[in-house]
């Protein structure tokens, strides 16, 4: 059992190392969950009598007013052999075998994060104490409890002390050390009434009454020291304490607790509790206490440590890698981060994240229907056919077949189409740019960096840019092709298909009527129909390879290019992460370690029972 004491002095250790002791914080907190022994009393109670008395030595800086201004988590070991001695958790290589002088470094600590003032604080002073004379016990002692401040003080460090305590003593963990001055009505102590206001049915209250051999003559303290008075769960436990002259003479510690002992086992009132009376027997009866509570707790203790660490791995998964100090790491992270949102963006154009239909959209369902908006039979009116028909002949009208006249309505009409094309070409765009902000968004570590967020932003749009500008080119030089040359094969049927409707070689005067015109409006329809059909295909091959084969395969490389030509300082500007998660990073980066820790020092425990 022994071990499991051993264990929770090296959490309590640990903790405090890394910051948790058990205050307000946005972190999770390992403290609050560790069974503790917490000492609660007011001023001039006899706390710091009952201390020493559970240890041995005197060790507790005395005198009036608040002398304890920030808790003592005191560990006790019991060990083998005379030498007694202590070790502070902040002077890890010092050992005290002069308890004067640790008297003196309590104060010391204290001033060091107080300052001279007699301002209190939350943050603990860790102290072992390693000797044969006591069992092994871990107590937390808190400042005492009082209604006035001293001179130096605000009036607020009476509340503040009053918060501290409670902010021990209301958590389930702890198991409260009530201690009162048996010369003081108990209906007036300070540590009754707030562990009553926190532990109402006594379940976690241990009472202590102090002082017992001041008490007025004619008194005493047993319908108290009985649970008649105020009843508990535990057995009150009263000490005595030693006399102020017999601190000031420095009567060992170990006469003291003689002299203690026959006190109880010599006063008639008292004979028939003697067995369950005095610092000896707090000592051990707290200690074995502890170990129980501890060995209950284990398994939930271990059950927190668990799901804690997955969920401040996850968090720290989220808030991504700290920043690199090299310029060789910091472009190393910077081109990782391309990489990973370079394949979020394929991903997005391949279908496995959505967004990248929308491509095939356009060829499906928007190009057609501009193309069918352009309504040819329109433009090839017989007014239209007439007109440019006849100028196309100019002073000489056509001999056979007026050719300049088919060119002239096949282009007027075939130029319309670029209208299309050259949409098609910005949808798609949009849409390459739509799917980089998407990419962006679903990148976590670009919200890590916000500048080197819109600089890659930037690059791709640019990129994008210049691929719609190279894609409008390729996709309108189809158009533009159609129109250059027109397809021979097409024409050589007409004369076999014009028969049909009547003979070409008619009279010159007559090749103006409507009957002809129309015939030459229908040919030149079903061509353009026919060209319209085959750039239907061809536009979105164009602006496919021009574009999105672009995009997936080289949307960063400019980017990447000027990157390796930058300096560290230019690098480090764009990985300007928020200060606030750079903090937050290494806070919980410290708490993960505390709670590794944690687990690997229970499950030795485990493993050795």
């Amino acid at each position: 059992m022994e071990s499991l004491i051993s264990l929770v002095n090296r959490l309590q250790r640990a903790c405090t190392a890394l910051g948790d002791h058990g205050e307000e914080s946005a972190l999770p907190t390992l403290w609050d969950s560790l069974p503790t022994i917490a000492v609660v009393g007011g001023q001039s109670s006899g706390k710091s009598s009952v201390l020493e008395s559970i240890v041995g030595k005197d060790f507790l800086p005395r005198g009036s007013g608040i002398v304890t201004r920030r808790p003592l988590v005191l560990q006790l070991h019991k060990i083998d052999g005379e030498r007694e001695y202590a070790e502070f958790m902040h002077l890890p290589r010092k050992r005290f075998t002069d308890f004067a002088l640790v008297r003196k470094e309590i104060q010391d600590e204290t001033d060091r994060e107080t300052g001279r003032t007699k301002q209190i604080s939350p943050v603990p002073i860790h102290l072992s104490i390693y000797s044969p004379n006591v069992v092994n016990l871990t107590l937390i002692d808190l400042p005492g409890l009082t209604k006035v401040a001293v001179e130096g003080q605000p009036d607020s460090v009476v509340a503040e002390i009053e918060n501290m305590v409670r902010s021990y003593i209301e958590k389930p963990n702890c198991i409260i050390l009530a201690i009162s001055p048996a010369n003081q009505d108990l209906a007036t102590s300070d540590a009754i009434k707030m562990s009553r206001e926190v532990d109402p049915k006594g379940e976690r209250t241990f009472g202590v009454l102090t002082k017992i051999d001041l008490m007025d003559k004619g008194t005493d303290a047993v319908d108290i020291l009985e649970g008649k008075s105020y009843r508990l769960q535990y057995p009150w436990i009263g000490i005595v304490n030693r006399s102020q002259a017999d601190i000031n003479k420095n009567v060992d510690m170990i006469a003291a607790r003689r002299r203690e002992r026959e006190y109880f086992a010599n006063t008639p009132e008292y004979k028939h509790l003697a067995h369950r009376m005095g610092s000896e027997h707090l000592g051990k009866i707290l200690s074995k206490h502890l170990e129980q509570v501890i060995k209950s707790r284990i398994p939930g203790i271990q059950s927190l440590i668990n799901k804690t660490i997955a969920e401040l791995e996850g968090e720290l998964n989220r808030l991504g890698k700290p920043i690199a100090a090299d310029a060789g790491g910091k472009l190393y992270a910077i081109v990782e981060i391309c990489r990973i949102f370079d394949q979020i963006y394929k991903e997005h154009l391949d279908g496995v994240r959505p967004g990248g239909e929308k491509v095939y959209n356009v060829f499906d369902a928007q190009l057609p229907a501009a193309l069918k908006r352009l309504q040819f039979d329109k433009h090839l009116s017989m007014e239209n056919v007439r007109k440019l028909i006849t100028e196309a002949d100019g002073y000489q009208p056509h001999l056979i077949a007026p050719e300049q006249g088919y060119r002239r309505l096949i282009e007027s009409s075939l130029v319309s189409i670029r209208g299309p094309a050259d949409a098609s070409v910005d949808a798609v765009h949009a849409i390459l740019k739509d799917l980089v902000h998407k990419a962006i968004n679903e990148t976590p570590e670009l919200k890590q960096y916000p500048t080197l967020r819109v600089e890659v932003a930037n690059a791709a749009f640019e990129s994008l840019e210049r691929m719609r500008e190279e894609s409008r080119k390729a996709t309108l030089k189809l158009v533009d092709m159609e129109c250059s040359y027109l397809t021979v094969d097409f024409f050589r049927k007409l004369p076999q298909d014009v028969e049909k409707g009547g003979n070409p070689a008619q009279s010159i005067f007559d090749r103006y009527n409507d009957s002809y015109l129309r015939r030459i409006g229908t040919t030149v329809l079903a061509y353009v129909n026919m060209v319209c059909a085959s750039l239907r295909n061809s536009i979105p091959k164009s602006i496919v390879y021009c574009q999105v084969r672009e995009a997936k395969r080289s949307l960063l490389d400019h980017f990447l290019t000027e990157l390796g030509k930058k300096e560290a300082k230019q690098l480090g500007s764009m990985l300007d992460e928020d200060p606030a998660i750079m903090e937050r990073r290494a806070a919980l980066a410290k708490r993960l370690e505390l709670y590794k820790s944690a687990q690997a020092e229970i499950d030795a425990v485990a493993w050795s029972k």
